[in-house]
C-alpha cells in the first residue's frame, strides 16, 4: 500500500504526525508513505523508515510572492510531483485550506477531517472520505485516530512511538561533539507570550552552571542569538551553538542529557527522541499541544488567565503584582508561577530520578493526575506540574 501524507507545517505539527506512521507500519506490513511538507522541515519525514519519498513544498514563501511562484514554474513542478504517483490513498493530516488545496492534484480517495473537526471547516469540501476525530484530545492522538480510520485499523493502546531512526540524521560539520554530558536550553519560540523571561533564563543558567553542568544554547534568528550570547556571558561553561541545519540541531537534542524548553517546535523534537525535557507553559495548554512522549514533563502556569492562547499579553497587573514583580523584566506575568528555582529543582529530579519531586494531589479543576510541588511562599500560587502521560500513566 502506498499512501501520500499532506502535513506541511509547522515543526511541531509535522513531528506530531510521526507516531501515526509507526502505528500504520505495524498494522499494515509493507505500507509506504510519501510526504508533502514545507521545505524548511523536509528533513524530518526522511528520518522515519516508513517514508519513501519527501515532496518539498513552499506554501509559506509562495503566498508572499504568488506571481513569482507561478512564473518561476515552482508551483507547476510541485503539482506535477503530487500527481506523478498513483497512490492508494491521500491523507490530509492538517485540515487547513492550504493543505486541502494540494489534494486537488493528488490521487483519490482523499481522506480528511469532517467539517466539525477540521481546523478550517472549508477544507473538508476537498475530501472524498470524511472522518470524525473529536476535538479535546492531544494533537498526536487526533492524528493517530485519523490515520486509523483512513487506513482501516484500530489505534494501538499506549502513547505511541515516533519511530525515528537516529542513523538517518545527516551529520552537520558545524555541530560540536556530543560525547560529554550537557544540558540544552531551548529558549527560542515564536509568540512573544511564550517566551520565559530572560532574567529567569539567566538565573537558571547560573544554577545549572553552579551544579557543574555544561550548557548549550541554540538560536534560529538574530534576536535569539543575541539573547544566547547575553546568557552565555552570565556564567562559565555555556556554549552558544553555531547556526545548524535541522539535522544538526536534532543531533544536539538527541545527545543532550536533558532539555529545558519553552513551547516551541524543538521541544517536540526532544520528545521525539525521548530526551528528558521540562517544558514551560504560560499562555498555552500542554494538554493539547504539549511535548508528547516518554520523559516529558510539563510545568504549566495556573495564573488567573492561563492558558489564554493569546500571542500578545492583555493582562493588566494588580497593584500587589506591580509591587511584587519587576514588570519590565518578568513578562508575561503568567511565568512568575514558574520561577527558576522551581524549574531547576524539577530538572535535577528528572535527570536523577526520571520523575518530578512531587506528591500526586487532586487539583481544584478536578483533572486526575495533576501533581503539585511543595507549597510556595505565602501569597504565591502553585503551578500545575504534569507528566505528558498523566491521564494514561500505568
Amino acid at each position: 500500500m502506498h499512501v501520500l501524507i499532506i502535513k506541511t507545517s509547522s515543526l511541531g505539527d509535522v513531528i506530531h504526525t510521526l507516531p501515526a506512521l509507526t502505528d500504520a507500519s505495524r498494522a499494515i506490513p509493507g505500507i509506504r508513505f510519501d510526504w508533502a511538507v514545507e521545505e524548511a522541515f523536509s528533513e524530518i519525514p526522511s528520518w522515519h523508515p516508513a517514508v519513501e519519498r519527501v515532496i518539498p513544498v513552499a506554501i509559506r514563501r509562495w503566498r508572499k510572492a504568488p506571481v513569482k511562484a507561478l512564473l518561476s514554474g515552482e508551483w507547476f513542478r510541485c503539482t506535477r510531483a503530487l500527481a506523478a504517483t498513483r497512490y492508494d490513498a491521500t491523507i490530509d493530516a492538517q485540515g487547513l485550506l492550504k493543505s486541502a488545496i494540494l489534494t486537488r492534484y493528488t490521487s483519490r480517495p482523499v481522506h480528511g477531517l469532517d467539517r466539525s473537526c477540521a481546523r478550517e471547516p472549508l477544507a473538508s469540501r476537498f475530501y472524498t472520505h470524511l472522518h470524525v476525530v473529536p476535538p479535546g484530545q492531544h494533537a498526536v492522538e487526533r492524528v493517530r485516530g485519523l490515520f486509523a480510520q483512513a487506513l482501516g485499523y484500530t489505534v494501538p493502546e499506549g502513547p505511541g512511538d515516533y519511530g525515528l531512526d537516529r542513523a538517518r540524521l545527516r551529520p552537520d560539520p558545524a555541530a560540536p561533539a556530543t560525547d560529554a554530558p550537557y544540558l540544552l536550553f531551548l529558549h527560542g519560540t515564536t509568540w512573544p507570550t511564550k517566551h520565559w523571561p530572560e532574567a529567569y533564563w539567566r538565573r537558571l543558567v547560573a544554577l545549572a552552571a553552579g551544579a557543574g553542568w555544561q550548557i548549550r544554547l541554540p538560536w534560529g534568528n538574530a534576536a535569539e542569538r543575541a539573547r544566547a550570547e547575553r546568557l552565555a556571558a552570565a556564567a562559565p561553561g555555556v556554549t552558544v551553538l553555531p547556526r545548524l541545519t535541522l539535522a544538526g540541531m536534532a543531533g544536539q537534542i538527541a545527545g543532550a542529557s536533558a532539555c529545558v524548553s519553552v513551547d516551541t517546535g524543538l521541544g517536540h523534537l526532544a520528545a521525539a527522541f525521548g530526551v528528558p525535557t521540562v517544558s514551560l507553559f504560560g499562555p498555552t495548554d500542554p494538554g493539547y499541544t504539549g511535548a508528547w512522549g516518554a520523559n516529558q514533563f510539563h510545568l504549566a502556569s495556573n495564573f488567573p488567565c492561563s492558558p489564554c492562547l493569546q500571542k500578545r499579553c492583555s493582562y493588566h497587573p494588580q497593584p500587589e503584582e506591580a509591587a511584587r514583580f519587576d514588570l519590565a523584566s518578568e513578562q508575561p506575568l503568567c511565568f512568575t508561577r514558574l520561577d527558576p528555582g522551581r524549574v531547576w529543582t524539577a530538572v535535577e529530579a528528572v535527570i536523577t530520578h526520571g520523575a518530578l519531586p512531587v506528591t500526586v494531589l487532586p487539583q481544584s479543576d478536578g483533572r486526575d493526575g495533576d501533581v503539585a510541588p511543595p507549597e510556595p511562599p505565602a501569597g504565591m500560587h502553585r503551578p500545575l506540574v504534569r507528566s505528558a502521560f498523566d491521564r494514561k500513566a500505568s
